[in-house]
């Protein structure tokens, strides 16, 4: 009974995506592959991609603690606050940024005013803006490891004498890795394929914000068959990422 419809659901998810390999411009692919601006568009999206997850490790583990742990008034709401970015328009968090990151932001004129600072249609931009949008992946992994996590073997360093950084580094981290690990990729996988925010608060200047998503876009305008090699190479690194963490690691977290 329920055969049909799964059938369905199946074809809908893969059936747009094997339209990629079928128009895919085989005969010519190598050469594009290996052409400047595809390499260029490459190397920036996995550097900003992995800078926005070092940044959303440093600031979302924490953040996932006290969401697990700490003693919070309104901790749903502020649960709620966190997950935005997963419902929010991308293109709106892209103005969100501007209103408070742009020079003239509640806090990216001060930056402007006191540092010199100025993060709009910058690769620092880039960096942000892939960070906002996909750190509530990271949160929620850990969020929820940290909840499964038995918390006797933290209670039992604590009595041992251990303070709370030696018990969090040494017992409950080791605890977690899978749930860190899997929040970790899914969201650089997420940062990776960022546009919207990307777009609107970094803009779009080659060898500096172009991004491969944002490269997609432009090809898509002058030459499609670039636009289907940049696609397919994003497809490839998504599946490659998707399916290790599927094998090794989500099955640790359930």
């Amino acid at each position: 009974m329920l055969l049909l419809p799964a059938l369905l659901g199946l074809a809908f998810l893969l059936v747009p995506l094997l339209g990629l390999l079928v128009k895919a411009p085989w005969s010519t692919l190598p050469g594009r592959l290996l052409s400047s601006d595809v390499w260029q568009a490459l190397r920036l999206s996995l550097l900003c991609a992995t800078a926005a997850t070092a940044l959303c490790l440093v600031l979302g583990v924490p953040l996932a603690w006290l969401l697990a742990r700490g003693v919070l008034w309104g901790r749903s709401i502020i649960r709620a606050f966190v997950t935005v970015p997963l419902v929010l328009p991308p293109v709106v968090g892209g103005v969100a940024l501007l209103l408070v990151l742009g020079r003239r932001g509640l806090v990216g004129e001060q930056l402007d005013l006191w540092f010199g600072i100025s993060l709009p249609f910058t690769t620092a931009g880039v960096v942000v803006a892939e960070a906002f949008v996909a750190m509530p992946f990271l949160v929620i992994s850990v969020e929820g490891a940290l909840r499964a996590a038995d918390p006797r073997y933290e209670e039992a360093a604590a009595t041992l004498g251990a303070g709370r950084w030696l018990t969090f580094r040494r017992v409950t981290l080791p605890s977690i890795a899978p749930g860190v690990v899997a929040g970790t990729v899914l969201c650089w996988a997420r940062a990776l394929g960022e546009f919207g925010a990307t777009i609107t608060f970094a803009g779009n200047f080659p060898g500096r914000t172009t991004t491969m998503p944002l490269a997609v876009y432009l090809a898509l305008e002058t030459d499609p068959d670039l636009a289907v090699v940049l696609s397919l190479v994003l497809l490839l690194v998504s599946v490659v990422v998707l399916a290790s963490l599927r094998e090794r690691w989500i099955s640790g977290v359930q």
